[in-house]
C-alpha cells in the first residue's frame, strides 16, 4: 500500500464510515478485507482509546478466526495511512483510536486519571517550538503527566 498524507491533513481525515476508509485503503492500492472491515467497525464503535489486546478481542468476538497478527498488521496498515494514531499513558500498552477524534492527554501520575486536552491548548506551544527550533509537535502521541487538580490539592493539604 502506498504512502498517504500524514494524519491531520485533510485527505487523510476525509472519512466518516467504514467504507469510506475502505474506499481509501483500496485507492492506496490495498485491500478490503473482511477482517480490515471488522477491525475499523470496532474502531468506529470505540468509546475511547483501545489497546490492541482490546482491539483484538473485540474483532474476535465478531470473527474467532482473525489471527492477532492480521490485527497489528491491520493497525500499521492503518496508522501509515493516516486513518488512526496510537497515544502512549504512561507505562502501559500502545491505545489506538481514529484519527479524527485524535487529541492531546494530560495524565496525573499520583492516581492515573487521563484528561483529554484540546488540541487548541497546544496551538502556541506548537507555533513556538517550530519558530525556535524548527520542530513540529504531535501532542497525540504522548500523554503529559503531571498531577490532577484533585492531587495537587491534596498534596497541598498534606
Amino acid at each position: 500500500m502506498s504512502k498517504a498524507p500524514p494524519p491531520g491533513t485533510s485527505e487523510a481525515m476525509a472519512f466518516s464510515t467504514v467504507d469510506d476508509v475502505l474506499a481509501l485503503v483500496r485507492a492506496r492500492g490495498g485491500r478490503s478485507t473482511s477482517s480490515r472491515r471488522i477491525l475499523l467497525e470496532v474502531l468506529f464503535d470505540a468509546d475511547g482509546h483501545m489497546t490492541a489486546d482490546e482491539l483484538a478481542a473485540a474483532v474476535q468476538l465478531r470473527a474467532p478466526d482473525v489471527h492477532l497478527s492480521t490485527i497489528y498488521r491491520n493497525l500499521d496498515d492503518l496508522q501509515h495511512l493516516g486513518v488512526i494514531v496510537h497515544a502512549h499513558f504512561g507505562h502501559g500498552p500502545a491505545t489506538y483510536e481514529l484519527a479524527s477524534l485524535a487529541h492531546a492527554h494530560f495524565m496525573c501520575e499520583e492516581c492515573g486519571t487521563l484528561i483529554d486536552a484540546p488540541d487548541e491548548m497546544f496551538t502556541g506551544l506548537a507555533r513556538t517550538v517550530r519558530r525556535e527550533l524548527g520542530f513540529t509537535i504531535d501532542p497525540h502521541h504522548f500523554a503529559i503527566l503531571g498531577r490532577c487538580a484533585k492531587c495537587t490539592a491534596e498534596a497541598s493539604e498534606s
